[in-house]
């Protein structure tokens, strides 16, 4: 049993990625124009914005985007959060990987057996304290309860293991 996680290479992500750049990139053109008077957006008049406060702020906001849009392009540059979880019975074993951030930690890859694994945990929850649980959804994949039920089920059948539900 196989599952594969895309990771952030999604069409709406590029295209949040790039409305953010170009809207960083024009606020950051506010500050020079209205400091220079010069017109270097046409969308306005140089003299309608007075570069203290509102263009120098207005820089600091486009500087501000453009550092959130370079973080998000290497998210997806590196795929970040991409990977697989393969659960093998034949050979006992469950593995999971993710690729992370470059560094010394870039590879995350769990590997443990079927025969350790004692539940199938539905959480609805926030946080749990002192023990240690392995996520196997996405935040950003929105199930509705049906689909998460029916997922769990198919995942506790296959490792022959109990539901929990908290």
């Amino acid at each position: 049993m196989d599952r594969t996680y895309k990771g952030p290479r999604k069409t709406s992500n590029f295209c949040w990625v790039f409305i953010l750049f170009l809207g960083s990139l024009g606020f950051l053109l506010v500050g020079p124009t209205s400091y220079l008077g010069r017109n270097l957006i046409s969308l306005f008049l140089p003299q309608q914005i007075i570069f203290f406060p509102q263009g120098l702020i207005m820089s600091f906001y486009g500087i501000a985007g453009l550092f959130i849009s370079t973080y998000l392009w290497c998210t997806i540059l590196w795929n970040v959060g991409s990977g697989y979880d393969r659960f093998v019975r034949k050979e006992g074993i469950v593995c999971l990987f993710r690729w992370g951030f470059p560094g010394k930690n870039r590879r995350v890859f769990l590997r443990f057996l079927i025969k350790d694994i004692q539940s199938v945990r539905i959480e609805v929850k926030d946080e749990i304290r002192g023990q240690v649980v392995i996520p196997l959804t996405r935040i950003d994949e929105n199930f509705t309860p049906r689909e998460v039920e029916q997922k769990a089920t198919e995942l506790a059948y296959f490792l022959c293991v109990p539901i929990e539900i908290f």
